[in-house]
């Protein structure tokens, strides 16, 4: 069952293509516990200005969660981690936002990953295009800092709900409508 248990969610009647798909996103520490978040924008739509954004993506067919965060983190960061290191999907949720002229409707799994290293700098050689072009930044964040921030962050409440995360807790986020 999702994160709304199974109801349907108001998406706006904006006409745009609906993609659904489920997805696996990372709250990547550096052994120092710095938090791994992208400064991201829409080139296409930029009255959506920009935020922070955990790193991940599409879970493919016949992949786990732990499949996708290995490849999504190597394609994106350059980091490469063994199953191991990544934690349960401890956050579930569902959103929907405005994508390069699509609506996104997502069942997300939030998982930890644990790197052994401090921060370093990231690798984009393997991303996507359009990744290439909505990730001009990144930034290893204190966790206090993300949790005090006034920046606009995906999910939207990751400074509100990332200390629960933290500790243990399991989270079943309601739906979001983040765009």
């Amino acid at each position: 069952m999702d994160a709304d248990g199974g109801r349907p969610v108001p998406l706006p009647d904006d006409g745009l293509p609906v993609i659904e798909r489920s997805v696996v996103r990372l709250v990547v520490l550096d052994i120092a516990g710095r938090l791994l978040l992208f400064h991201t924008r829409d080139p296409g739509q930029p009255d959506l200005g920009t935020w922070w954004e955990l790193p991940g993506g599409g879970i493919e067919p016949a992949e786990t969660y732990r499949d996708a965060a290995v490849r999504e983190l190597r394609e994106e960061t350059g980091i490469v981690v063994a199953h191991s290191q990544i934690g349960p999907p401890a956050w579930r949720r569902r959103a929907s936002f405005r994508h390069r002229r699509t609506r996104r409707l997502q069942d997300e799994v939030i998982a930890t990953v644990h790197l052994f290293t401090p921060a370093s700098d990231i690798d984009e050689s393997q991303r996507l295009d359009y990744e290439k072009e909505d990730y001009f930044g990144y930034r290893w964040w204190p966790v206090p800092e993300v949790l005090t921030s006034g920046e606009r962050f995906y999910p939207g409440q990751l400074p509100a709900l990332l200390g629960a995360f933290l500790d243990g807790q399991e989270i079943d986020e309601p739906f979001e409508l983040w765009s």
